[in-house]
């Protein structure tokens, strides 16, 4: 038991060290005092996860450019933008 307690706070360390992101992420994390532009921009990442279909309205495109979301794009066409 006493080497699983010394060994857990390595975990996180080695996984940072493995590169979980870019150094493109790394520069735009860097950028910024927190993960996400705004409460909005929380919501828009969760919906719109990596494994999930992506849902994109027009609120969304103005609320991207008003608050200035970063991150990696999300690109639609305009046809894919559900209107509300």
């Amino acid at each position: 038991m006493r080497k699983l307690a010394l060994g857990f706070p390595a975990v996180p360390a080695l996984l940072l060290l493995m590169g979980c992101a870019t150094a493109a992420e790394w520069e735009t994390w860097k950028a910024h005092t927190s993960h996400f532009a705004s409460g909005d921009h929380l919501r828009f990442s969760w919906q719109n996860g990596e494994d999930k279909a992506v849902r994109v309205t027009r609120g969304d495109v103005a609320l991207a450019r008003d608050q200035n979301w970063w991150g990696k794009a999300i690109t639609v066409d305009q046809q894919q933008i559900i209107e509300r």
